[in-house]
């Protein structure tokens, strides 16, 4: 399926005269841990099952995968500095994780070496969308140290 993926991407890029859009694989949900595993019948850990899909999407030819930021150390160990990296569950210092359960700082992804951030809820659920993103761009100025920037 993902190498079908890929190339039916680069036949339709190649038809239209332009870049072959990069070709992701989705890893492991970053509302899923370990207890969700279990009681969804699935006996390894949420990391073991990442690493054994970013390996077969590389294997497959893809660009990347969509994983948890925590995962990005281990995802670079087994594919490499190029293999491109998506995180969504990104949740700035001052949100709510929500429903999500291995979520990470805007700033703990990009150090740890993510290529794109995904920051939903925290931005589109906001009272003030504009002054979300402008908190974080605040946050990701100060290295994400800040605590609490809406004082």
């Amino acid at each position: 399926m993902l190498e079908a993926a890929k190339d039916a991407a680069a036949q339709e890029a190649q038809l239209r005269g332009i870049d072959r859009p990069l070709i992701l694989a989705v890893t492991v949900l970053t509302s899923l841990d370990k207890t969700d595993f279990k009681e969804i019948g699935l006996n390894n850990s949420p990391d073991d099952h990442v690493k054994r899909l970013a390996n077969l999407a590389q294997e497959s030819g893809v660009d990347g995968v969509v994983c948890s930021a925590r995962e990005i150390d281990m995802i670079r160990k087994i594919c490499g500095k190029d293999f491109k990296i998506v995180t969504p569950g990104i949740r700035p210092r001052w949100s709510v994780s929500d429903d999500q359960k291995r979520v990470v700082s805007p700033f703990a992804a990009l150090s740890k070496g993510a290529d794109y951030l995904v920051i939903g809820r925290p931005i589109t659920r906001s009272d003030d969308p504009v002054g979300a993103i402008r908190l974080l761009e605040i946050e990701l100025k100060n290295d994400g140290r800040s605590k609490d920037l809406r004082s």
